[in-house]
């Protein structure tokens, strides 16, 4: 009750001081929803849906604000050229000053914050709000079964073949290769990790004979190291590999995969003697489930 009793005190201290309250947010009379939208279309524009998924946001509330802005004059939702299917939202001339307003303004808010406070109470300040966004961003990522021919599915396997190719010279024409209906139920499963609708992790096991699963292609974004996302994908491929009476899980990997490996080591896994060809892995592991 205590931890609960905290959370709330904090939110309360922290809505109220950042102006999240006020009818007209930064003085520019509108709520901090409508702002925080026009801030998200930036002046590179976004599609309905990615600000939709981004945001976490009512499909009716979205369109509310959207109409709400166009009205002000400072956005316009028309078809995508790129895909007519669906709507994308532009910011007018009008809106490129205000966003640049509110950039402005949102400066000297943030100011306002570390007003009062001696230069090592700002950095302290800072540095928990550094921790508590981390930890809040860990709570938001959602992990979830795809397609492996998924958009997201494809650019993460393709960011781990290029982070690969990055540390120790990958050939993915020469790396066995784990086709898509080996990551499709019944045969094998594929996690995709996302934040913000953004894909920032993923991971695949496939069952074979004889009570043994093998993980697959287990990545994790650089902007989303030290979430803890390697070990929840990790557990939910064991947890799949388990589901389909699997006794043992293995994976080979890379030996520049450092982090990787320490993971597995902690994890539980022991290292094994080769059981594949893969020509780019240095280690194989083992778990008994």
């Amino acid at each position: 009750m205590q931890q609960i009793d905290t959370i709330r005190r904090f939110s309360r201290t922290v809505t109220q001081r950042v102006g999240a309250l006020d009818e007209g947010f930064l003085g520019r009379g509108r709520p901090l929803g409508a702002a925080r939208i026009l801030w998200e279309i930036g002046p590179a524009g976004a599609s309905v849906g990615e600000l939709r998924e981004r945001l976490a946001l009512d499909s009716g509330y979205l369109s509310r604000m959207l109409r709400s802005l166009e009205g002000e004059g400072l956005v316009t939702v028309a078809p995508d050229p790129d895909d007519r299917r669906r709507r994308r939202a532009t910011l007018t001339r009008k809106g490129e000053r205000e966003h640049a307003e509110l950039d402005d303004r949102s400066d000297a808010r943030a100011r306002d914050l570390l007003t009062g406070l001696t230069p090592r109470q700002q950095e302290r300040l800072v540095g928990a709000m550094e921790e508590v966004e981390r930890l809040l961003s860990a709570a938001l990522v959602e992990i979830k079964p795809v397609d492996p021919e998924h958009p997201g599915a494809v650019s993460s396997v393709q960011a781990y073949f290029d982070e690969l190719r990055r540390r120790d010279g990958f050939d993915q024409a020469a790396s066995l290769k784990v086709e898509p209906d080996d990551a499709r139920p019944p045969r094998g499963l594929f996690l995709l990790a996302t934040l913000r609708g953004e894909a920032i992790g993923c991971g695949a096991v496939k069952h074979l004979p004889g009570g043994v699963s093998e993980i697959k292609r287990v990545w994790v974004a650089d902007a989303a190291r030290g979430l803890g996302l390697g070990r929840r994908l990790l557990s939910g491929l064991e947890a799949e590999a388990r589901r389909a009476g699997a006794h043992t899980v293995r994976l080979d990997t890379n030996r520049t995969l450092t982090e990787a490996i320490a993971m597995y080591r902690s994890s539980g896994y022991d290292e094994v003697e080769r059981f594949n060809d893969e020509p780019f892995a240095y280690h194989w592991f083992a778990k008994r489930l």
